[in-house]
């Protein structure tokens, strides 16, 4: 099956040989676009088998399968991720963490405050002159 990419790549091709930086830069990015792709298309197939062995796994517990983290621990193991002991404390931590930042994101966000131009300095403000001044976005 072709690409968008080979027909692009094709017609760049059946120019004329000429030297231009243009042509140099639409390589290069049909080159970086390919690698980027491919690296999409594998991590999307890591993902799906995580997801499967995650599935799996809740599957053989709500079954009663007598060794439900078998198709969790294969996946992981694959991938050289199983945890070991000093690793589980800090792993959990994490997720703890991930998990409230995920739950923070519906939130929503607060006024964000900008930067005021400094008026000049006057004798009666030297206290404050040179110190920025914070007010809401409107």
């Amino acid at each position: 099956m072709r690409s968008e990419f080979d027909d692009i790549r094709a017609h760049i091709t059946a120019e004329p040989p000429r030297p231009s930086e243009l042509l140099e830069l639409a390589h290069s990015l049909l080159d970086d676009l390919e690698q980027l792709r491919t690296r999409e298309a594998i991590l999307r197939s890591h993902y799906l088998a995580l997801l499967t062995a995650a599935r799996a796994t809740m599957a053989a517990d709500a079954a009663g399968h007598p060794a439900p983290l078998t198709f969790l621990q294969h996946e992981l193991a694959e991938h050289g991720q199983l945890p070991d002991g000093e690793q589980a404390q800090r792993i959990l931590s994490d997720a703890v963490a991930a998990q409230s930042m995920l739950a923070h994101l519906d939130e929503p966000a607060g006024p964000r405050r900008t930067r005021v131009a400094r008026a000049p300095c006057a004798a009666e403000s030297a206290a404050v002159c040179g110190a920025e001044r914070l007010s809401p976005r409107g």
